[in-house]
């Protein structure tokens, strides 16, 4: 058996208890340094809008100059704000500043519920803090293959039509937005257009019944929102977001739709991840989930 000295094994980083400040976007590259110390890939993108649309709240780090931790807020007026991003730099784990962040955050929430996604590391530390598990969310990824498995057809939905996104489609997209998400979206919904390489809509009968936006993550492209009145809607949409791009697709589904998540498997995407939908001061989140199929983010909510 071979004994290590206890003096031979690497101890976290002391960190004095410095101020937790708002982020900017000029903290961006800091920002995307921090995700990749944890592992992460640099999501410069994502960490744009996230930055651009949300309030940043982070921890500088007093000997390397970038953060020391950091997350995300994204408000939705009184009725709901979404964590994401909760990051703590390797050095100075295991410290309580991902704690402390948070605890800050709820502060700053006061009455308004607060919502996350959690991965199974970060899971005991939101119940601590009061926040309680009210569901899940299964990341999918991979080569859409228009003929599944069984070489059977890709199933578009039928009488289900599906087309580019206009410039004149956007109010009548924030109104099915803001109905099927229970929040008022639109400060998200406007940014959609310059963040997202591909915004589809679906039409029956002269109206708009869904909507899915596909935008750029590496080497993916990451379907969110998926919004839909039916499962038949939603195959449609992202039928169409399938044929328009050579990268694998990413997203995110509520396990819920599990008619839609067999479809997507059974069309090349494969599990990834599970993360647990997590809630603080409510029960459930807002609006209609039979026709939220994925977010735009689970950094958002």
């Amino acid at each position: 058996m071979i004994t290590v000295s206890a003096s031979l094994i690497p101890m976290p980083t002391p960190l004095p208890e410095l101020p937790i400040r708002r982020l900017t976007v000029d903290d961006l590259p800091s920002c995307v340094d921090l995700a990749e110390n944890r592992g992460w890939q640099r999501e410069e993108h994502r960490w744009g809008l996230l930055l651009a649309a949300g309030t940043g709240y982070g921890i500088d780090d007093p000997v390397d100059k970038g953060l020391a931790a950091a997350c995300v807020v994204t408000s939705y007026g009184p009725r709901l704000a979404a964590v994401g991003m909760v990051l703590v730099a390797e050095q100075y784990a295991r410290q309580g500043i991902g704690r402390r962040l948070m605890r800050h955050v709820l502060a700053e929430a006061g009455d308004t519920p607060v919502t996350l996604h959690a991965t199974p590391l970060g899971r005991p530390l939101y119940e601590q803090l009061g926040f309680s598990a009210t569901g899940r969310a299964e990341m999918v990824c991979g080569h859409f293959r228009a003929n599944g498995a069984d070489g059977r057809d890709s199933g578009k939905g039928g009488a289900v039509t599906t087309r580019p996104a206009t410039a004149e489609d956007l109010p009548a997209i924030i109104r099915l937005d803001n109905e099927v998400f229970g929040v008022d979206r639109t400060h998200l919904i406007t940014r959609l257009p310059a963040f997202a390489d591909q915004i589809r809509v679906a039409e029956q009968g002269g109206l708009l019944t869904g909507y899915a936006a596909a935008w750029p993550n590496r080497e993916t492209h990451v379907v969110g929102p998926l919004v839909a009145e039916t499962t038949e809607t939603a195959k449609a949409l992202v039928s169409s977001v399938a044929a328009a791009t050579d990268r694998p697709l990413r997203t995110d589904v509520d396990v819920r739709h599990t008619e839609f998540l067999d479809w997507l498997k059974a069309h090349g995407l494969e599990s990834v991840t599970f993360n647990t939908v997590m809630n603080h001061a409510q029960d459930d989140l807002p609006g209609d989930w039979t026709r939220r199929f994925a977010p735009l983010s689970i950094a958002m909510g």
